[in-house]
């Protein structure tokens, strides 16, 4: 039996927390799908949803099982039309558990998916896009935090907006 999961997020962007996950959701599962969860049609954040769709794809060439895609209605709308068995979170604390757990819970209500919580390799626990952009935003160098271009990539975009 083939299993599909499915790894929804923001990726603004996408940082080496986000990728242990993904890694490791792809070895678990057939096939993985990052799933950007935005509206193409409402700018928000500092990277467009084709920006953060190709940066993930840069950072995860290496994995023959990911494919990446967006959405932007109900995630459960996706699982069902796309055949998704399992929606894979990655959980950096406590607090997460406590944002991600009624999400997961009525998922499970409303179209019977299963979420599959993974706890962040405490390496990356602190990491968050928020983070890495504000401090980058500032001159601050968190490119060990990210995938390989994404460090540069948020620097132009700053630098595009000066």
């Amino acid at each position: 039996m083939s299993t599909h999961a499915v790894c929804p997020g923001s990726f603004d962007p996408v940082t080496m927390g986000h990728v242990n996950i993904i890694q490791r959701a792809a070895s678990l599962h057939d096939r993985v799908t990052v799933l950007v969860t935005a509206n193409p049609n409402k700018p928000s954040g500092l990277f467009t949803v084709e920006e953060r769709k190709e940066l993930i794809r840069n950072a995860l060439q290496h994995l023959p099982n990911i494919h990446v895609d967006h959405w932007s209605g109900l995630l459960v709308e996706y699982t069902t039309t796309h055949g998704v068995d399992t929606l894979v979170k990655g959980l950096r604390s406590s607090l997460d558990y406590d944002y991600e757990l009624p999400m997961a819970q009525m998922n499970r209500k409303l179209a019977g998916i299963d979420t599959c919580f993974l706890m962040t390799d405490p390496k990356y626990g602190y990491i968050s896009s928020t983070l890495c952009k504000e401090v980058t935003k500032y001159g601050g160098d968190v490119s060990d935090m990210l995938p390989e271009g994404v460090a540069d990539a948020i620097r132009r975009k700053f630098s595009e907006q000066a």
